[in-house]
């Protein structure tokens, strides 16, 4: 079996947490080390490992219109990012989708 993830045992409140939005699918929090004056991370209740583990259409749409259901609750612009694998900056390995907001003039050193 699977070990327990560290999302997991948040959607299960055995680990404090600051819950933003809560739905029957979805949990988003607020990321404990925050890359923007604004960092939520949107989480599917159900467990995959990656993004790229989704293939379903249905459940990869719910999970992005979430995200942006969630963004627009807390910021006009945002940026909605998805890390796969280690390799591609994953550290927690159940499928999260970063929300990323709240810069005065945008994001620092972008163009």
């Amino acid at each position: 079996m699977a070990e327990t993830t560290l999302f997991q045992r948040i959607i299960a409140r055995e680990l404090p947490s600051e819950i933003v939005y809560e739905d029957h699918g979805y949990i988003a929090i607020r990321d404990i080390a925050p890359r923007a004056p604004i960092h939520l991370l949107v989480i599917p209740k159900k467990v995959s490992a990656r993004l790229d583990e989704l293939t379903d259409p249905a459940e990869m749409g719910e999970l992005w219109l979430t995200a942006v259901k969630v963004a627009r609750m807390h910021a006009a612009d945002y940026r909605l990012v998805v890390n796969c694998g280690a390799g591609g900056g994953q550290v927690v390995f159940h499928t999260h989708i970063h929300v990323l907001a709240g810069w005065p003039d945008g994001p620092e050193g972008d163009t």
